[in-house]
């Protein structure tokens, strides 16, 4: 079995892969192409989503791909389900390291923390706190309670906010609500934290009305995907203070124009997307999952982290 591997986790796998895989190392996207026309499995992340999507467009064959990525948006999803290639993904890899940068989010958007950190950069001694607002007895709606919601709401729970999950299934005995009674209920809320996958479901799922619905002043919390929100409709209700303020691990387009007006708003906090790599785990961990997958596919038994390509995760 011929398999595509980044050659950035070598060290991390050679020698620890089943004999039945043969490992091809790759650095470059093109090397990728080449080696992956006629591959059975492939871990092959890269940077550049464009790249990608073409290095598997050409891997025909493939019968596994693994990928560190919780979504699956950089691949071409509706190819790989038609040739029947099984593919899983990242989930529970960066669960923590988003976890804690979305508390860190709420947190920062509640003391107001970059005005205390751009006061200490000017030698500047503040008399009174820029933010003044306290998690507890706060009220939280995490919508798209995985393992990463999931992940949220227990670490809130240590700040006394009451936490209501949605997903696309109620569960009224766990406090999760169904799509239809989050949208209704969406102005209960002091803060809306969006932590669901990447599908075409979820594009605009937080749409110009639902933002609108929210509670004045309330706050948003996005590590998700930027097109998650109708970006627009979010900026004009900052600029009108209707919304509090906005902590934004992710935006529509990355990288972000260095004219766009998220830049400067400031009740506007932008993280570029770093929530997953703030950890020293993430390649032993996938690494770890790879190997493990890997024994279990030689040996023909179910895959940890297989994706429903249906639904896109």
């Amino acid at each position: 079995m011929k398999a595509v591997i980044s050659g950035m986790v070598r060290p991390l796998l050679e020698g620890k892969l089943p004999d039945a895989i043969e490992p091809v190392w790759f650095m470059t996207p093109d090397e990728a192409k080449d080696a992956i026309v006629d591959a059975d499995i492939a871990w092959a992340d890269m940077n550049d989503p464009s790249a990608m999507r073409d290095v598997f467009l050409a891997g025909e064959k493939l019968k596994w791909v693994s990928t560190i990525y919780a979504g699956l948006d950089h691949f071409p999803v509706a190819e790989l389900a038609e040739r029947g290639t099984m593919v899983t993904n990242g989930v529970g890899i960066n669960t923590i390291a988003v976890a804690e940068y979305a508390v860190m989010g709420m947190l920062s958007l509640a003391k107001n923390y970059p005005d205390v950190v751009r006061a200490s950069d000017n030698r500047e001694w503040l008399n009174s706190s820029p933010g003044t607002i306290e998690l507890y007895e706060t009220k939280a709606l995490v919508i798209g309670y995985g393992a990463i919601g999931q992940a949220i709401a227990e670490r809130l729970s240590g700040f006394g906010v009451a936490v209501t999950g949605a997903a696309r299934t109620a569960r009224p005995e766990s406090n999760i609500l169904g799509s239809n009674d989050w949208q209704r209920r969406i102005g209960e809320f002091d803060w809306v934290v969006l932590a669901t996958p990447s599908t075409a479901e979820t594009k605009q799922l937080l749409n110009a009305d639902l933002l609108a619905a929210m509670k004045r002043e309330s706050f948003i919390v996005n590590i998700a995907r930027g097109d998650c929100i109708d970006q627009d409709a979010m900026i004009a209700l900052l600029q009108s203070h209707h919304l509090g303020g906005a902590f934004l691990d992710v935006t529509t387009p990355e990288p972000l124009p260095a004219d766009h007006p998220l830049w400067s708003m400031p009740n506007v906090q932008l993280t570029m997307h770093l929530s997953g790599r703030a950890q020293r785990k993430m390649f032993p961990r996938s690494a770890a999952l790879f190997i493990k997958n890997a024994q279990a596919f030689v040996a023909g038994e179910p895959l940890d982290n297989r994706v429903d390509l249906a639904l896109g995760y």
